[in-house]
Formats: C-alpha cells, sequence, structure tokens
C-alpha cells in the first residue's frame, strides 16, 4: 500500500508560515509587543525612549494606520481585524510579508512536492494571504477576549482612585501604570491624549468605536454626561464596574453553555475535511477509477458547497446574541 505525505507536507508548511510571521514580529517589535508581557507596551516604549511625545505619535499611527488603509484593494478584508489586533506593522508591510511567506510557501511545496508549477504558485498564494489572515484574526480575538476580561478591574480601580481624590485624568494614568496590555496601554494613550488638552471622553469614544465593544461605549458616555451635567462620578463608574462584571459573567456563562454544541459543530465541519487528508495520506489512488468520470468535479463542487453550507449553519447556530 502506497502512502502519501503530500497532505502532512501542506499542514507543515502552512504551519510554519504562521509561525514565521509571529517570528518575524517578535523580532522587529520586540517582546513587548506580545500581549502576554506584564510590563505595557507605552510603558516599554518610554522607558526606551524617554520621549512621550514621540511615543504617544507612535502608537496613534499604529492604532490608526489600518482603518485609514481600507481603500487598499483586499485589504479591506484583514483592516478590521488588524485594528482591533492593534498589529504594530503598517498595511504595506503586512503586505509585503503575506509576499514574503508566499515565498517561503513556494520553496517549501517545491521541495516537499511534486505538483505541476502553476498549481504551487496558486497554493503557495493562498497559504500567505490565508496565513497571515489566520494569525491577525488570532491576535484580534485574544486581544479583544483580554480586555473585556481586564475592563471591569480598571473601572473599579478608577473608582478607588476617585474616591481617594484624585482627579479622573490621574485615575486613568493609574491604570495605564497598574493593568498589563492590552488595556494598559490603550488607557496610557488616553491619558497621555489628557494631558495634551484632549477631552478624555471624546478620547474613550474614539477607544470604543475603534474595538468596537459596547462596554467601552458606556464608560465614554457615562464621562461624557458626567463632565456635562455634574454629579459623582465615582458613584456612577462604580455602578459601571457591577454592569461590566454582570455582563462579562454573562457571556462566560453563555460560552460554557453553548460550548459543546461549538465544538460538535467544529468536529461535523472538520471530519469530512480530516477524513479526505486521512484518505489521501492511506491511499492516494483511492480516487482513481472516478476521478476521470464527468460526475466526479461536479460531485466535488457539490461536496464543497455543502460543506461550506454547513459551516455557516452551525455558525448560526452555535452564535448567541446577549
Amino acid at each position: 500500500m502506497e502512502i502519501s505525505a503530500a497532505p502532512l507536507i501542506y499542514i507543515l508548511i502552512f504551519v510554519a508560515v504562521v509561525v514565521l510571521v509571529e517570528g518575524l514580529y517578535l523580532t522587529v517589535f520586540g517582546k513587548s509587543i506580545s500581549m502576554d508581557s506584564r510590563v505595557s507596551r507605552r510603558l516599554a516604549l518610554m522607558q526606551k525612549n524617554g520621549n512621550r511625545e514621540q511615543v504617544l505619535e507612535q502608537l496613534r499611527k499604529e492604532m490608526s494606520q489600518h482603518m485609514s488603509s481600507r481603500g487598499i484593494p483586499l485589504y479591506s478584508l484583514l483592516a478590521d481585524k488588524a485594528q482591533k489586533a492593534n498589529i504594530a506593522f503598517s498595511p504595506k508591510q503586512l503586505i509585503g510579508i503575506m509576499a514574503l511567506v508566499s515565498v517561503f510557501a513556494f520553496v517549501g511545496l517545491t521541495i516537499g512536492t511534486a505538483v505541476d508549477t502553476p498549481v504551487r504558485i496558486a497554493i503557495a498564494a493562498i497559504m500567505g494571504v490565508g496565513g497571515v489572515y489566520f494569525w491577525v484574526n488570532k491576535k484580534a480575538k485574544k486581544r479583544v477576549s483580554m480586555m473585556e476580561e481586564q475592563l471591569a478591574e480598571a473601572v473599579e480601580l478608577m473608582v478607588r482612585s476617585l474616591r481617594v481624590g484624585h482627579p479622573f485624568a490621574s485615575a486613568i494614568g493609574i491604570v495605564a501604570k497598574e493593568v498589563p496590555d492590552p488595556l494598559g496601554t490603550e488607557f496610557g494613550l488616553i491619558a497621555d491624549e489628557a494631558a495634551y488638552g484632549r477631552n478624555v471622553a471624546d478620547s474613550l469614544k474614539s477607544f470604543a468605536e475603534r474595538m468596537d465593544n459596547q462596554d467601552l461605549r458606556f464608560l465614554a458616555v457615562a464621562v461624557a454626561i458626567q463632565q456635562q451635567s455634574g454629579g459623582n462620578l465615582a458613584e456612577i463608574l462604580e455602578g459601571l464596574g457591577k454592569v461590566v462584571r454582570a455582563r462579562y459573567k454573562l457571556f462566560r456563562r453563555v460560552k460554557a453553555i453553548t460550548a459543546e454544541a461549538k465544538w460538535s459543530g467544529m468536529f461535523l465541519s472538520a471530519f469530512p475535511l480530516v477524513a479526505l487528508v486521512g484518505i489521501n495520506i492511506v491511499d492516494p489512488n483511492y480516487y482513481e477509477e472516478v476521478k476521470d468520470s464527468t460526475a466526479f468535479v461536479p460531485a466535488g463542487i457539490f461536496v464543497a458547497v455543502m460543506l461550506t453550507f454547513n459551516i455557516i449553519y452551525m455558525k448560526i447556530m452555535t452564535t448567541i446574541k446577549v
């Protein structure tokens, strides 16, 4: 029985592409760019540079560059996720990395497989673009999730700071120092903008719109209302903190309840593809007798369409809006 390693080679090359992108990212921007770092990136940059204004300019550029580049063809598909992930690479650099890892994938396919050159080029391009998209999407999900988890604690920290007599701008600065990334750098940016004269409520609103987060919108609206009509901001934020924590607990509970259904949907969606890869590894000639049939290609297209419908339907069934 002949065993083919080609499907495994494709998988390994794709994994290598994702790892290469992550390695380039950490090499260019250092360990402080990682969201697992205890010291926020803003503080790390200030320790290295020492110029607060230059650090502010650099961070603001990084946080707005992707949304301002939506006009680049096909980049609009990646811009929103790159913005939420706060990818420090510029749009042109990301496109260049796509080309670089596509070349890397092509070399790997050339060494490890014997497919025709046009097919290798097509697969390498798909791996390059798809690998970068997968990496950015993973970064965005992780960053949004960490930010949602940190927000309630940050609001409670601001409440304690306000109650001991600190002004609101100082309370935001304390959050920037005490809370790690991703929220630490974001609030540090807001504190720096406030120091240079920008309205805190406007900065919070821009932050909420950039992240498309409802809890951050609540915070921005609460601060804006207090600025216009007065009142005890500590009490307002204390109530908001309870709401944010309750919403977070509800989201986690819904996620736990739907976890089984989501994993079932992922299994049912992935099983046909895993089975196809397994069949091609164990017996590469399994479809030899039928692949020349006129019904083979239409049948393959039909299966692919039905599998796509299955993935979409499973996604809809396991996504609950709260």
